[in-house]
C-alpha cells in the first residue's frame, strides 16, 4: 500500500498522455497567453505547447495583447493545418501577405476568419483565402481598404458558405462588387456594408433579393442608400433583426417605420423621440412633456 502511494506522488502533470488527456483536456480550457508562458518551465513543456499549437483548432491572436512579435506568431502556427478560426486583428501594425500566406496555404478547414484592420496586407491574401478555404463562413475585412472588385469577386466564386461577410470602410467596393458578392451568397445573415459612400439603393436592392435570410445589415454612413431600398428590404428580408442606418440622411422614418413595426432593432431614434432628446439638451424640460398626448 505504501509503495502504490509512493508511486502515485511521484507521478507528474507531463506524466499523463499529451495527445489524448493534456492537449485536449486541460490546455484546450486554458487562455492563450498562458499557455504561452508555459513554454518558460522546461524544455519538455515546451515540445507540449507546440504539440498543442500544432493541433489546436482556434488562435485569438487578442488573447496575447497587441506586442504579439512578428517572429513568435509565425513560429507558433508554422506546423497547424488544422485551424478552424482564426483572429489576427491583433497583428494589424505588422502583419503583411508574406506572415498569411503560409498559414492560409496549409489551412484548408477554415470557417472564421477576421483580418480587420490588417492594413498592410494585399488583394493576393484574399484570394488565397477563397481558394484554400471553400468551408469558409464568416470574414472580417473592417478598414481594409486593398479589398478589390475582384478579391471580392474570388471570395464569392469559392466560398459558397459565406453566412457573414464584414466589408466595413472597404472603400474600394461599389455597387457591383457588392451585388455579385450577394447574387453568390444565398446563406447570408450578418453584412456590414458600412462607411463607404459608393453604396446606394442598388446593392442594397440586389441584396435584399438575394438574402432571404439575412438578420442583420449595418449601412451606417451609406450616404447614397434612400427610402426605396429600405422599403424593399422590409418587403424581402422578413428575419431581419437589426439595421443600422445612422448617418444616412436619405433614410427616413417613412421607411423605417415599417421594420419598427416589426421590432427591429433601429439604431434611429423615432421622430418624436429625436425631437424629445433636443429639447431636453436645449432648455430641459422634456421629461415633463406628456407622451401619450
Amino acid at each position: 500500500m505504501m509503495s502504490t502511494n509512493k508511486n502515485i506522488s511521484s507521478l507528474h502533470l507531463l506524466d499523463l498522455p499529451w495527445e489524448d488527456v493534456l492537449v485536449p483536456h486541460i490546455l484546450s480550457y486554458l487562455p492563450l497567453r498562458h499557455i504561452i508562458t508555459l513554454q518558460r518551465a522546461s524544455k519538455a513543456f515546451q515540445s507540449l505547447v507546440q504539440l498543442y499549437l500544432a493541433n489546436c483548432r482556434s488562435f485569438d491572436s487578442t488573447q496575447l495583447g497587441s506586442q504579439l512579435p512578428k517572429n513568435a506568431f509565425c513560429t507558433m502556427l508554422k506546423h497547424n493545418s488544422v485551424l478552424q478560426r482564426l483572429d489576427l486583428r491583433s497583428c494589424s501594425d505588422w502583419l503583411t501577405d508574406k506572415e498569411l500566406l503560409p498559414i492560409i496555404g496549409q489551412n484548408h478547414h477554415l470557417l472564421h476568419i477576421n483580418l480587420n484592420s490588417c492594413v498592410q496586407l494585399s488583394r493576393q491574401s484574399l484570394v488565397a483565402v477563397s481558394i484554400s478555404c471553400p468551408h469558409l463562413q464568416k470574414i472580417c475585412l473592417g478598414h481594409c481598404e486593398w479589398v478589390d472588385c475582384l478579391s471580392l469577386r474570388s471570395l464569392a466564386d469559392h466560398c459558397k458558405l459565406m453566412e457573414s461577410v464584414d466589408l466595413t470602410a472597404c472603400r474600394q467596393l461599389k455597387d457591383d462588387a457588392i451585388c455579385y458578392l450577394v447574387q453568390k451568397s444565398k446563406r447570408m445573415k450578418c453584412l456590414s456594408l458600412a462607411v463607404n459612400a459608393n453604396i446606394s439603393d442598388v446593392a442594397v436592392e440586389e441584396t435584399a433579393k438575394n438574402c432571404r435570410d439575412l438578420e442583420h445589415l449595418d449601412l451606417t454612413g451609406c450616404l447614397r442608400v434612400k427610402n426605396e431600398s429600405i422599403r424593399t428590404l422590409a418587403e424581402y428580408c422578413t428575419k431581419l433583426k437589426s439595421l443600422k442606418v445612422k448617418h444616412c440622411h436619405n433614410v427616413t422614418e417613412s421607411s423605417l417605420g415599417i421594420l419598427r413595426k416589426r421590432d427591429v432593432t433601429l439604431d434611429v431614434e423615432p421622430p418624436l423621440q429625436r425631437a424629445l432628446v433636443l429639447l431636453q439638451d436645449v432648455v430641459g424640460f422634456a421629461p415633463f412633456i406628456n407622451l401619450q398626448i
